[in-house]
């Protein structure tokens, strides 16, 4: 799909795939530490594509520096937005490092709520927003990156917004009740809901921002789509895969080679076990650590015979926490090599430096295990890495069961990072297993990472991100909000001299409320409709699932049509209730003990009574209860109502239990049929009014309120859009 796409490319992240480095008055790059920087900055240059983000130095050589730096990076296919040491220190180092990292790694102790670190946050998102804007085009796929940039997707949003907008996390997305702890909880999801696909690496961390977007902003999602406004946004898992063939391919590079060979003559023949990690809590090292001196401890047979290889690359220079860490890694480093070393052989063999491609590759190559033990990580490509490497066949990973990769690699050893004894054990086993148990898994391993590299990856996202945009432009052709279908809307009205207007109310005049009788029609509504229904060439009838006291009372002033109990009961203006046939309701007697069993199972519900339905009403529960409790409360009745004439119909946050041989579209054909109607209006928002919108002739305006599969011809947005355009329809009566 990039490969035939007309437009550019913009990769929005924190840092750069490259870091610009200064030395005296010049200027050098350097490849930037990181999975995002390593996984797509492998294959961004094969596009038309332009990369956009911090290069990782602070200017002090004023304007001729930025020229220089601008310009380097340019033949890099990359754009800098410089920061200043407040922006660095407040936005990376403070909410960055300090708020969102810890937090969504499950570290809540480590994490710092500072209002001076949300201000810095949303200060730096706006500075990438504007440098986003001076370089894009509508036809252009902008695709964010991470955590750092949570808010731009909104802010590009509200200033394109027909845009084509990616958004990935590429760490973990954190469990309702961990994410619930931060204070700028619903302005985070609000920036990623800008966004039009949002991806995760892994199916649960989707889960977990769903549940979320529930819980907090109140949106139903559907199979992973939601209605956020106008527009249908979906959240998704695309596991990020590595440049498989880069890595498999390098091992015969003679560079490599040669660091093959220089490393086996210092290792000798020792088994190779290997640790090539960041300095950072969340991957568990100090844990490892502890493990290895426990399979020393039991297993004194591998005693001179195994090395641990461990390579600590320094990242968050300058965080309490790191530095901290640092010393307990020197720390338990020096006292397992102390406790087990011998002449001649030390267990454990520490490098605290980034290693050049030659030499992590080398490293791979003669690994026999490689130890990956995140206590939490969003993907970990250090094990894909590893996997690719073994041409052979020959090598064992264990990993970790909280990272994300293990959802991939179901054939590695799989462990609990905090149970040592565990993984003790696995290295154990991992150093017992036959040759063809170990090219088994490492054969299966391959042939999945080898299918599904990172430019399958990105095709992939870039494919969902297309089909989300076309699902968009199927609902903007039916919006009634565009000129052309309200200008003929108007045309219409205009020159008929029989109008009927069909309105629900909850939801289509009224937005809902957690009680019904909170929904009673506001001073301006009552006008609103007043107007409409004074103009005689006009027909209003109010079509609802309300009982008829509630409707007689609250319309008692208007001369307009009533439907109530979606087609129970029909009043004709000036006339009297009448019931459309006879019902019985002695049903109720035995639907009622079950709906009280789960309202009291179910907090925050409550049971509406009408004359002959039975509503359950869950607005006000908790979400992820409510969706067990209503799919238990729908199983439950519909075994009870099979042989019964009665429908188990779910709405917008209700059940309701009726007599199905009466309906809103039934009772509507009793307006249709009385004359021959020059305009038809019929608005509704939920599943009863579907029934409406199926009796209507081919030429009638049939509106869907909210987005939503629909039988009717245009949709939109929101009772205030409906009320706005009612309130034009009653301007045109004033003109008259």
């Amino acid at each position: 799909m990039l490969k035939k796409y007309k437009g550019k490319l913009l990769l929005v992240s924190n840092r750069l795939p490259v870091s610009v480095a200064k030395k005296g008055e010049s200027v050098f790059l350097k490849p930037s530490v990181g999975g995002l920087a390593t996984g797509v900055g492998s294959f961004y240059k094969s596009y038309r594509s332009l990369w956009i983000g911090w290069p990782g130095v602070v200017l002090s050589g004023g304007e001729k520096e930025r020229r220089m730096i601008e310009e380097i990076l340019r033949e890099e296919n990359c754009l800098p937005v410089f920061l200043s040491p407040y922006d660095i220190e407040n936005f990376y180092r403070g909410f960055c490092n300090k708020t969102i990292w810890p937090l969504f790694h499950y570290f809540p102790l480590y994490t710092v709520f500072s209002d001076r670190f949300w201000r810095a946050y949303k200060r730096v998102n706006q500075i990438f927003c504007e440098a986003v804007l001076d370089v894009a085009e509508e036809k252009d796929i902008i695709w964010v990156h991470d955590f750092q940039l949570m808010l731009l997707p909104k802010l590009i949003r509200e200033r394109l917004p027909g845009a084509k907008i990616g958004f990935f996390l590429h760490i973990p997305f954190p469990s309702f009740e961990m994410f619930r702890l931060l204070p700028w909880r619903r302005e985070i999801l609000e920036g990623i809901l800008g966004a039009d696909l949002i991806g995760f690496h892994t199916y649960d961390y989707a889960l977990y921002f769903l549940s979320s977007v529930r819980r907090i902003l109140g949106y139903e999602p559907t199979f992973g789509q939601m209605f956020v406004g106008d527009r249908v946004v979906r959240a998704d898992a695309f596991p990020m895969g590595i440049d498989y063939d880069r890595f498999a391919n390098a091992v015969e590079d003679p560079s490599v080679q040669r660091e093959i060979s220089r490393i086996r003559r210092k290792v000798r023949n020792y088994k190779i076990i290997l640790s090539v990690d960041r300095l950072d809590y969340t991957k568990g090292i100090p844990e490892r650590l502890r493990a290895f001196d426990l399979f020393l401890t039991e297993n004194p047979e591998y005693k001179e015979k195994v090395m641990l290889i461990l390579v600590v690359v320094p990242s968050r220079i300058g965080v309490d926490h790191y530095a901290s860490l640092k010393r307990q890694v020197d720390e338990l480093v020096g006292e397992i090599n102390g406790k087990h070393c011998s002449f001649g052989w030390m267990p454990i063999w520490y490098l605290q430096r980034p290693l050049a491609f030659s030499s992590l590759l080398a490293l791979y190559a003669i690994a026999d295990v490689a130890l990956v033990t995140s206590l939490r990580d969003g993907m970990n490509l250090v094990a894909k890495e590893f996997i690719a490497t073994k041409r052979e066949g020959e090598g064992v990973l264990i990993l970790s069961e909280m990272a994300g990769t293990a959802k991939e690699l179901g054939e590695a050893i799989i462990v609990n990072p905090n149970d040592e004894k565990e993984v003790a054990e696995a290295l154990r086993r991992a150093f017992s297993m036959s040759s063809e148990e170990k090219v088994e898994a490492i054969r299966s391993m391959q042939y999945r990472l080898r299918r599904y590299d990172v430019r399958r990856w990105a095709n992939d996202f870039m494919d969902r991100l297309f089909y989300i945009k076309e699902v968009q432009d199927e609902f903007r052709v039916k919006r009634l909000t565009s000129e052309l279908a309200k200008k003929r809307l108007f045309k219409d009205y205009s020159v008929s001299r029989r109008s009927l207007m069909l309105l629900d109310y909850d939801g289509t005049l009224v937005p809902f409320a957690w009680k019904p009788e909170k929904a009673k029609p506001d001073p301006n509504l009552i006008t609103l409709l007043s107007s409409l229904a004074g103009d005689p060439r006009n027909e209003l009838v109010i079509a609802s699932g309300r009982g008829r006291d509630v409707l007689a009372r609250w319309f008692s002033g208007l001369d307009i049509g009533l439907i109530a109990e979606h087609g129970v009961w029909v009043k004709e203006k000036g006339g009297d209730w009448e019931m459309l046939e006879p019902l019985k309701a002695d049903w109720k007697e035995e639907v009622m003990p079950i709906l009280e069993l789960y309202t009291d199972r179910t907090p925050g519900s409550f049971i509406e009574e009408k004359e002959f339905s039975l509503v359950w009403h869950y607005r006000k529960a908790d979400p992820e209860l409510a969706e067990v409790r209503t799919r238990e409360l729908k199983n439950a009745l519909l075994q009870f109502t099979i042989n019964l004439n009665l429908g188990v119909l779910e709405g917008s946050k209700v059940i309701e239990i009726r007599d199905v041989s009466l309906n809103k579209g039934r009772a509507v054909l009793r307006w249709l049929s009385k004359e021959e109607w020059g305009f038809i209006l019929a608005m509704g928002d939920d599943w009863t009014d579907e029934d409406m919108f199926e009796v209507m002739p081919e030429d009638a305006y049939s509106v869907k309120v909210g987005l939503g599969p629909s039988k009717a011809r245009f949709y939109l947005e929101s009772n205030k859009e409906v009320r706005a355009l009612l309130g034009e329809l009653a301007e045109l009566i004033e003109e008259k």
